[in-house]
């Protein structure tokens, strides 16, 4: 049944085979266009996954665009949630939306962030985005069915590279033994996920016989043979059979547009504006898909979004913001590149083993290997399989190799969390944990994606070290000292974005013992009007407050020391706190009575980083007669979002403009307070 109105259960509009054929091309066009649009995002498997999603929103689904929450509807979870231009599209071709919003994709505020959050749009059934988890919301909406015996059926699109998820297993266990048929899973089989075939990064084969083990129906068809998907969902959808059901479609990853098809580097990639023009005319849409009218409607919601940000950052005499003045220049590189620079240059020790789990060129652990085809051997792909691969390493390093893994933060240290305490920290043994992408600067893919709350959980690990790098050369430092140094369980955290480059070859780095930063003055080059010094060798300068900070917001406080001088001559001690976990109470301490005055910065829910430094201060007994004011810079208690990344330092409030008016209002409380001591005094 089509479209209908759930009031008088009739159909709104139907439409022919050949009119889907027409609209699954149109909605490639608008989905391509979002994508360009954006400026990121998934092409690959949202063309793969197309013709499925017209024959599903537009035919098979029942649905009322006017009240999406009708009881009564089907539901469609959306599992592999990084396809969330594909089911956008479906939802503005069905109705829920307006197709020219769909231009709004991953831009700040907006509903159509880059993983689907079901409380910020109609029609979206669940938040998703972390891999492997969608048919288990799958199985507990088709139980609610059945509780509430209600007659809808929950459809549930997966990707092929996800069935490497263990968690994909278990639902598809129960599944079976509760007997869900009016559950129909559709596993979009395009053969390719980021790191290559899927065949080569995990192979999953046979498929249909392991469904079929498991206890499930199975149906393989041409997931672009418009005809055999709309009679194959007809009838999945009306068969009740005592079993759950699943639609293996055969597609092609980039379907409909020739320089995209079969091509893993289209994963996770937007086209430009030559790409897209060639695209659209390939897939016969260009009349129908107007890119200009789509991109000024953009570029105006993004002009709002900027105007936005302005009027909520704290203001100066000057623009202090990165490399806008005619001095203070800097460079900018992603972290990350450093943790591949170190494991390129130090893997030739033949104890060290480094496990993919196919983000590996995102991540850069493949530098590991990518010049050195002798060390192929000590390569280990894992596929999307965070939890296993965590327990895999721990058997490696029991055996004395030194095991590598990576990914990114927020599975690196929340989806295997219970691998990690039990397997390695529990048996505290020595395994490198790298998680990437770490913070709200992770940008455009939204909350799912950005480690906000990591640190907490590996921080509060016995036996955990836990460092996170401030830049590029202090993230190679950082690797090369973790990897063949330092020994037992460590996690090693890095940013995704191009952050300032702020240490060179020469800036001290030793694990455990944070640095002191301080400004000399401005130079042409932003890192040249620093000195760093080890905290244990730095002799008090009698600053004004000192601005405790760790991984990119370590730039962003030197950045508002220069703030702090410039526009209220205040004196800052910078230290930059790479070791989270030992962390150096010592210089804790000193900045704390030698200054008084202390503003924690951190790319993290507030308190990771605060809240170990206020326990620091809060437990020392001299402190007791000599109050510390302190602040706190960070994440307050909020998801992500998402956005390009620099807009999300400042929508998130983790800007330098942020931690120098946050300084300012402290230097200002501690004035006023010793002002109306004075007062006192002279009464008394």
């Amino acid at each position: 049944m089509p479209i209908v109105d759930s009031t008088s259960k009739q159909p709104v509009r139907s439409f022919s085979i050949e009119e889907l054929k027409q609209q699954a091309a149109q909605m490639r066009g608008y989905n391509l266009a979002a994508l360009y649009c954006a400026g990121s995002g998934h092409a690959g498997g949202t063309l793969s996954i197309m013709d499925i999603v017209a024959a599903l929103y537009l035919d098979v689904a029942e649905h009322d665009p006017k009240h999406p929450r009708w009881a009564g509807r089907d539901r469609i979870i959306w599992s592999a949630g990084h396809k969330a231009p594909a089911l956008y599209t479906g939802l503005a071709f069905a109705g829920f939306c307006p197709k020219h919003d769909l231009s709004l994709l991953r831009k700040l505020s907006s509903p159509f962030q880059g993983h689907p959050h079901w409380l910020k749009l109609p029609g979206v059934e669940i938040s998703s985005g972390s891999l492997g988890q969608g048919l288990s919301v799958a199985v507990g909406n088709a139980l609610a069915a059945r509780l509430d015996q209600q007659p809808y059926t929950v459809f549930c699109i997966m990707g092929d590279g996800e069935q490497q998820e263990g968690q994909i297993w278990e639902a598809a266990m129960e599944a079976a033994h509760y007997k869900l048929d009016n559950l129909v899973a559709i596993l979009d089989k395009n053969g390719l996920q980021i790191d290559g075939k899927v065949c080569d990064v995990m192979g999953i084969e046979p498929i249909a016989e392991k469904y079929r083990a498991f206890g499930w129906e199975v149906m393989e068809i041409d997931g672009h043979d418009m005809q055999q998907i709309v009679d194959t969902l007809r009838r999945m959808k009306t068969q009740r059979n005592q079993c759950p059901k699943v639609v293996i479609a055969n597609t092609v990853k980039g379907k409909g547009v020739s320089f995209m098809e079969n091509v893993a580097g289209w994963h996770g990639k937007s086209p430009n504006l030559d790409e897209l023009m060639k695209a659209l005319e390939e897939l016969k849409v260009s009349d129908r898909v107007d890119v200009g009218a789509l991109s000024e409607y953009a570029a105006s919601y993004q002009r709002q979004v900027e105007h936005k940000l302005a009027a909520k950052m704290p203001q100066f005499s000057r623009n202090y913001w990165w490399n806008n003045a005619p001095t203070m220049k800097v460079k900018m590189e992603p972290t990350r590149k450093g943790f591949g620079k170190a494991l390129n240059e130090e893997g030739s020790d033949e104890r060290v083993v480094c496990l993919g789990l196919d983000i590996s060129g995102s991540i850069t652990i493949s530098d590991f290997y990518a010049s050195h085809p002798e060390r192929k051997g000590r390569w280990l792909s894992m596929g999307i399989a965070e939890q296993s691969a965590t327990a895999v390493a721990a058997g490696l390093a029991k055996e004395g190799k030194l095991p590598v893994l990576g990914t990114y933060a927020t599975f690196a240290a929340a989806r295997n969390l219970d691998q990690v305490r039990v397997s390695i920290c529990y048996s505290n043994l020595n395994v490198f944990i790298a998680g990437a992408h770490g913070g709200v600067s992770v940008g455009p893919d939204g909350a799912t994606h950005q480690a906000l709350e990591d640190l907490f959980a590996m921080c509060g690990l016995p036996n955990m070290s836990v460092v996170v790098p401030a830049d590029i050369v202090e993230s190679a430092k950082a690797t090369r000292a973790m990897l063949l140094q330092h020994v037992g369980p460590k996690y090693v955290r890095f940013a995704r974005e191009a952050t300032p480059v702020v240490s060179t070859a020469a800036t001290p780095f030793v694990f455990g013992k944070a640095n002191v930063i301080r400004f000399r003055g401005e130079h042409e080059n932003f890192v040249e009007a620093f000195e760093t010094i080890l905290a244990h060798e730095y002799h008090d300068e009698h600053e004004d407050l000192s601005i405790i900070a760790c991984g990119p917001m370590v730039p962003e406080a030197m950045r508002a020391a220069w703030i702090l001088k410039k526009e209220y001559g205040y004196e800052t001690r910078v230290v930059n706190m790479h070791t989270m976990k030992p962390m150096d109470r010592d210089a804790v301490l000193r900045a704390a009575r030698e200054t008084g005055a202390i503003v924690t910065a951190e790319e993290h829910q507030v308190g990771a980083l605060g809240w170990r430094v206020a326990g620091i201060v809060m437990e020392d007994p001299e402190l007791l007669r000599h109050p510390v004011l302190a602040g706190y810079i960070g994440v307050e208690d909020r998801f992500g979002d998402s956005g390009a990344p620099w807009e999300l330092v400042k929508e998130f409030g983790v800007s330098a403009e942020h931690i120098a008016h946050k300084a300012a209002e402290l230097i200002c409380a501690r004035n006023k307070t010793l002002d109306a001591i004075k007062a006192e005094a002279v009464v008394k």
